[in-house]
């Protein structure tokens, strides 16, 4: 392509392309995707026989059956807010992180990728971890908050501000090597289908949609226990010992997970958090990379027509000195 120079170079080196590429890839791919992430939550909790759900499409049946067809949306609002800033931060740290350990050398080196997007995660997670614990809480079953402000209320009057990142160390754990697959793996997809890194559409969605669903895979337990420390299951809790107390810690999270469940229950919702990551994260790729062109096309149009006026202005200036002398 024309613009190829240009797209791989633009980007790189402007801070504020990446911030706004990375918050409309956040906000697409959340709001995309949500009512699967809703069908995922449900899935991973640890239910009674009443409220037992088989499958990624039947729990979504049953819920839009049962409770409503926006109920599979609740929380929408919440996470839209959340997903612009802590994508803009992941993103533009990634790719910043990336030019500057790699030295600015051509090709890629899944050494870099793996750093650039750990250190990432570490900001997307310390500002996306709050709006996961409404956002679940949002979703479970019989969810006694009636918006996300007052989920948010509730939990800072009855829990304090700490309930909030209760399960922080949880999804950095999780996160983490979820990132170093995703983003090696993409780098590596576009390494095979697009060496020249244009912008091609076709192979940021397959690239992005492998990664995502050999990350996704491969975390499932984690996110298991993620969602049972940010639930904090009312069931789970009355069947502590007959204690009420909160469950904290990772450790903590998956002794609790293997009493209620037995080792299938670190599994749960392996089929939907594939669903659900696969396309999220080629949707995510895909505006990401789409916003990124169309920026960067932008700014070299912008470029190209100061320059244009520039030049005509000098010329002009040079015609005016020529006829008064």
């Amino acid at each position: 392509m024309d613009n190829c120079d240009d797209y791989e170079a633009i980007p790189t080196s402007k801070f504020s392309t990446h911030l706004l590429a990375g918050a409309m890839a956040g906000i697409g791919e959340h709001c995309i995707m949500y009512p699967i992430d809703c069908v995922k939550t449900r899935m991973q909790s640890v239910r009674t026989s009443q409220t037992m759900y088989r499958s990624v499409f039947g729990t979504l049946s049953t819920i839009i059956q049962n409770e409503g067809l926006f109920r599979v949306v609740r929380g929408l609002n919440i996470v839209a807010l959340g997903a612009g800033p802590s994508h803009a931060l992941y993103f533009s740290c990634y790719e910043h992180l990336k030019k500057t350990l790699s030295s600015g050398k051509p090709g890629q080196n899944p050494l870099v990728n793996a750093v650039a997007g750990s250190i990432a995660t570490l900001l997307h997670d310390a500002a996306m971890n709050p709006v996961d614990v409404v956002k679940q809480r949002l979703q479970m079953h019989q969810s006694p908050y009636k918006s996300g402000i007052d989920c948010m209320r509730t939990i800072w009057r009855s829990e304090g501000s700490l309930a909030f990142y209760r399960s922080y160390t949880t999804q950095l754990t999780m996160n983490i090597p979820f990132q170093v697959i995703h983003f090696v793996t993409y780098e590596i997809g576009q390494e095979t289908l697009n060496p020249k890194r244009e912008y091609n559409p076709k192979t940021h969605v397959i690239s992005g949609g492998c990664a995502g669903a050999v990350a996704a895979a491969a975390t499932t337990p984690l996110d298991v226990c993620k969602t049972l420390l940010n639930t904090q299951e009312k069931l789970v809790l009355n069947n502590r010992n007959g204690t009420n107390v909160a469950i904290t810690g990772m450790i903590n999270g998956m002794r609790t997970l293997y009493v209620n469940e037995g080792l299938s229950g670190f599994f749960k919702g392996l089929r939907a958090r594939v669903i659900f990551q696969m396309p999220a994260t080629a949707i995510s790729w895909s505006v990401y990379e789409f916003f990124k062109f169309m920026i960067t096309k932008h700014t070299d149009t912008e470029t190209n027509t100061a320059a244009s006026t520039g030049l005509v202005m000098a010329s002009t200036n040079l015609s005016l000195k020529g006829e008064k002398q």
